[in-house]
């Protein structure tokens, strides 16, 4: 049985029957079954689907943006937005996948010679509770336009979610076993892994559950694509638009609660700005009003569940403990719920949690430097290399940093590191391999074939 936690209260939202182990591999045949055909449909007539849901996510935008405040506590407002990014995924893949997958001619000494990009079958993606539809939405829609069938193992506080994508594909008229979610266990998720029928892997989640699947995949030689944890550092530097710097910085760390892979969570700021940036940073930060995720008002939520609430705040004793110094929160409110103030650790250096590891939360990390060179240094002092951001008034030394010195999948300037549907996504070092979105993102589950006539 899986069961729907209401974070901000510990209320139940909801029980759903797991499905039993003869379920699960009944699904994964037909998923393979019905590959067999899909494949072979025209991409007018998945563009015409997947537009379709595109539709389907901005009627039931409400909706689906109660049912994740509900489930993981995302503010209202925001959820709405997800749901219309979906949307947004879903349109760009119908009316780029054919040109993405074209057959390629080349010139050799063959009298005919190309690439053609041929789909794998059934893919397995194994999901996170942060963006319980974007990060779906976002592996569904190209792997389908490129001809797999989708199967969706999700987070297990959100099963109203994964059961609502699944409604959503089905009603936009997908024919059944093109995407299928999983209600399953750790253990039946490491036998569909293995299942003969399962052609690939996804996972979105933590670098250890990562590791996991890249094993236990890689044993049958199966295909990956792994998006894991990450700890942004932000730069901002001597030069640096101080209004843009803050504004950005603030609600990159606190977008979904903090609780997102690319969110800002280290801001390495040089000396010569440090007691500025910091004074504005905090106020900013102490103007953010924390509460109820269906009130339209507040701009934080309760972190998904609570003991996610008490590891992120034993990350900053531990830090304090170190020599951080706590300059606002850092406090467990009294009352129920998984709340978790905004937080800003100062001081912070080498040896903290807040320094080597992610805060998966509404906590920022300020690490002062003295100079350029030294916040490179520290920007790249880290085993994650998802996103990072750095802030000056002068783009070509912002865009120098970003595209020569900086370790990570995306390099922003004067922005905050997001996710874009036109770009490719994804980290290096343990913030895993692969990429999603963009026309990398939909050639990664498929068969670069060469074929060679003579």
């Amino acid at each position: 049985m899986f069961t729907a936690s209401n974070p901000a209260t510990g209320e139940t939202v909801g029980t759903y029957p797991a499905h039993s182990t003869v379920e699960m591999r009944a699904a994964l045949r037909r998923a393979d079954k019905t590959w067999k055909s899909w494949r072979e449909t025209s991409f007018a007539e998945r563009a015409g689907l997947i537009r379709g849901v595109g539709q389907l996510l901005r009627d039931r935008a409400d909706r689906y943006g109660r049912l994740m405040a509900l489930e993981m506590g995302k503010p209202i407002a925001a959820g709405r937005a997800e749901s219309e990014k979906c949307a947004t995924a879903c349109d760009y893949y119908a009316a780029h996948a054919e040109q993405f997958l074209a057959d390629e001619m080349i010139s050799t000494d063959a009298s005919r010679s190309y690439v053609r990009y041929e789909p794998l079958g059934p893919v397995l993606a194994i999901m996170p509770w942060n963006f319980p539809f974007w990060q779906v939405l976002r592996f569904a829609a190209p792997t389908l336009m490129a001809g797999n069938v989708a199967l969706l193992k999700h987070a297990a506080n959100v099963p109203g979610c994964a059961l609502a994508i699944e409604e959503l594909f089905r009603d936009a008229g997908f024919p059944g076993g093109i995407f299928t979610t999983l209600l399953i266990d750790h253990t039946q998720l490491r036998a569909a892994i293995r299942h003969s029928a399962v052609r690939a892997v996804t996972l979105t989640g933590s670098t250890a559950a990562g590791r996991i699947v890249a094993r236990q995949a890689g044993d049958r030689l199966k295909k990956t694509v792994l998006e894991l944890g990450g700890s942004d550092p932000y730069l901002i530097l001597e030069d640096a638009d101080l209004d843009l710097a803050v504004e950005t910085c603030v609600s990159s760390r606190l977008i979904n609660s903090g609780q997102s892979c690319i969110a800002a969570k280290r801001f390495i700021v040089v000396a010569a700005i440090r007691d500025e940036f910091e004074q504005r940073f905090v106020e900013r930060m102490r103007r953010a009003k924390m509460g109820d995720p269906l009130d339209e008002s507040n701009d934080v939520g309760p972190q998904a569940r609570r003991d996610l609430r008490d590891a992120l705040h034993a990350q900053v004793q531990q830090s304090t403990s170190k020599g951080a110094r706590c300059v606002l929160g850092g406090e467990i409110p009294a009352g129920p719920g998984a709340f978790y103030p905004p937080t800003v650790l100062t001081d912070v250096g080498r040896g903290m949690a807040a320094y080597e590891e992610e805060l998966f939360g509404p906590v920022a990390a300020i690490i002062p430097v003295k100079n350029e060179k030294a916040a490179i240094k520290v920007a790249n002092d880290s085993v994650f290399g998802l996103g990072a951001a750095v802030f000056t008034r002068d783009a070509a030394r912002g865009e120098r940093i970003a595209a020569t010195e900086l370790a990570a999948g995306s390099c922003f300037v004067n922005a905050s590191v997001r996710s874009d549907a036109r770009l490719p996504f994804g980290g290096i070092k343990e913030s895993g391999y692969g990429r999603e979105l963009s026309h990398h993102g939909i050639r990664e589950f498929v068969n670069v074939k060469t074929v060679y006539v003579k």
